[in-house]
């Protein structure tokens, strides 16, 4: 039996990073969340480095990924991923307030799988993360190696 996958939240904002991880519980999800506040914390856990050094092996089952935060924002974050074999197909979403059509476009670019604009109205918030959650985390399986 394999275990279950996390969600990785890579949120700077308390206040956002609370509504999405209430509206994923919400959800009745089952998969653990792992919350960092920014894109170097993103990437340590994603390569199991510094302070996630230890973590147990395997990748979440989506990262939801915010685009303006401290130190390396979103958009570096997806990019370095995706130069990696190893997370090519990682399922990212992009959860952000900006509506920048600029930050749009490089997100598809770079291979996002869905951008959601960060609703200013909470049960817009929790509805759309309830929804990201159960699709992502519940229903999709990663593409089988063979």
């Amino acid at each position: 039996m394999t275990a279950i996958r996390t969600i990785l939240l890579a949120e700077d904002s308390p206040h956002d990073a609370e509504m999405a991880i209430d509206a994923l519980r919400d959800a009745h999800l089952a998969n653990p969340i792992v919350h960092v506040e920014d894109g170097v914390e993103a990437l340590d856990y994603l390569f199991r480095r510094g302070r996630f050094a230890d973590r147990p092996e395997g990748e979440p089952a989506v990262l939801l990924l915010d685009i303006k935060m401290p130190r390396m924002d979103g958009l570096e974050v997806l990019t370095r991923l995706r130069q990696h074999d190893d997370f090519k197909r990682l399922p990212v979403v992009i959860l952000s307030s900006s509506r920048e059509e600029n930050d749009l476009a490089r997100s598809w670019d770079l291979g996002v799988n869905a951008y959601v604009v960060k609703p200013v109205d909470v049960d817009q918030f929790f509805e759309a993360v309830r929804t990201l959650g159960k699709f992502w985390a519940v229903l999709n399986e990663g593409p089988v190696e063979g």
